[in-house]
Order: structure tokens, then C-alpha cells, then sequence
């Protein structure tokens, strides 16, 4: 059985308010992101044909008409290939174009919400936010592989760094303190190697092939015989 909003209390003048809040909000984002491509064309200096010559290089034409209608409200929709291809001819992130962080204080995320902070609503959009109250493991799992990656390339090039200045070191007190850096940044690499051996053990186990690895760095991460490019699943 089919159940309408008046089946729960709700009124016919409750759903055509809600729909008008509907409407309302999709008006807003389109604003949004038509104000700040505007605003980042102005900065730059282009004119609306600039703009769209730049699309057209990109691959995705978008007439100057177009953008004209489209920055002064004229436009009835706006689909999400165009917000990247603007986006990317402007030199910015689509995200910014939807959420301008600094330009605009306050959004609605959704149609029926109380309005939150343009960062707050980004970090939502992009998966950041600490309360999703979705099942995102898998976006947690990739980067914490690539914050573990980050890690490891860093305490690789200090233990780098430090092994030369013990070897070059002038004095025995410059090299001990030389040595101790080395020993530090190389408990570092041991920790982000750990991590990711983790990380990508629980990617596979979920059935997902995990980042890329160079072959000598995956030598070392993944168990042997696994090949790096697969989603066998393995015992954590």
C-alpha cells in the first residue's frame, strides 16, 4: 500500500511547502555555483568566451551563451559534467565551485536542513566528516593507504638525510645525533610499512584490488606470492 504524507499527520499545504523548500534549495545550489564561477572568471579576467574556449580545449564545449545564462540565472539546470569542466578551466576543485569555502559562510546541504558552515557541508560532500552515518570503510581504507604511503616516503628520505650527515659528520658528538635521527626515521618507515600491510590486507579482504605499489616497495608490503594487482583474500 502506498503511503501518502497525510497518512503520518501531514497536510496537502505541509508536501507543497516542502516541495517549494525542494525547489528553493535546488535554486540555491545553482546560485552557488553559478556566482562562483563568476566570481573566479572576474578574478581571472576572462570573459565568458574565454570560459568557454577553455571548455572547448578541455574536451567538453560549453557556448558562451551558455555560461551567460547560466551566471545570470536564466539557465534551468546544471549538470554535474558541466561543474567539472568549469571547474577545471578555472583552475579549481569542482567541490569549491559547489561549497565555496571563505566566499559564502553558510549553506543548506540538503533541501529541509537547517543551514551549516560552507566547510562543514564540504566535508560531508567529500567524506570527511566525522559523523557520516554511512558505511564508508572503503574511502577510510584508501586513505589511510595513502596516508601511510605519505609517511613512508617521508621517513625514507629523512633516514636518507641522516645516514649521509652520519657518514660526513665532522665530530663523534654530530654523528651520535646523526645516528639517532636515522634510527628514529627508520622505526617511522617500519611503522608506515606495518600500516600498510594492514590496510591493504583488510582492502583485499573486502574483494577490492588496493593502490598501486612499485614492485620492490610491494615486495616488502604484501605477503609472498600475492600479486599486488588482485583481490585474493587473505587471513588478517
Amino acid at each position: 500500500m502506498t503511503q501518502h504524507r497525510s497518512d503520518h499527520g501531514y497536510e496537502k499545504d505541509d508536501v507543497e511547502d516542502d516541495e517549494d523548500d525542494v525547489l528553493e534549495w535546488a535554486d540555491q545550489v545553482m546560485a552557488t555555483v553559478a556566482a562562483e564561477v563568476r566570481r573566479r572568471r572576474k578574478e581571472l579576467r576572462w570573459s565568458a568566451q574565454d570560459l568557454a574556449d577553455k571548455c572547448e580545449e578541455i574536451g567538453h564545449p560549453i557556448p558562451r551563451n551558455v555560461i551567460a545564462n547560466m551566471e545570470s540565472g536564466r539557465r534551468s539546470n546544471l549538470p554535474l559534467v558541466d561543474v567539472m569542466v568549469l571547474a577545471q578551466a578555472l583552475n579549481t576543485p569542482p567541490i569549491c565551485l559547489i561549497y565555496p569555502v571563505g566566499y559564502i559562510d553558510d549553506v543548506q546541504r540538503l533541501p529541509l536542513q537547517h543551514p551549516t558552515s560552507t566547510l562543514n557541508a564540504l566535508s560531508w560532500f567529500t567524506g570527511e566528516g566525522a559523523a557520516l552515518g554511512t558505511d564508508n570503510d572503503m574511502l577510510r581504507y584508501f586513505r589511510a593507504h595513502q596516508a601511510a604511503e605519505e609517511q613512508l616516503r617521508n621517513a625514507q628520505g629523512d633516514e636518507e638525510y641522516a645516514r649521509y650527515h652520519a657518514e660526513t659528520a665532522p665530530n663523534a658528538d654530530r654523528k651520535a645525533e646523526a645516528l639517532r635521527t636515522q634510527a628514529h626515521a627508520a622505526q617511522e618507515a617500519a611503522t608506515a610499512k606495518s600500516r600498510l600491510r594492514r590496510v591493504r590486507a583488510f582492502i583485499r579482504k573486502d574483494g577490492v584490488t588496493p593502490p598501486y605499489l612499485w614492485p620492490d616497495l610491494a615486495a616488502e608490503i604484501d605477503p609472498p606470492g600475492t600479486d599486488p594487482n588482485t583481490t585474493e583474500e587473505i587471513d588478517l
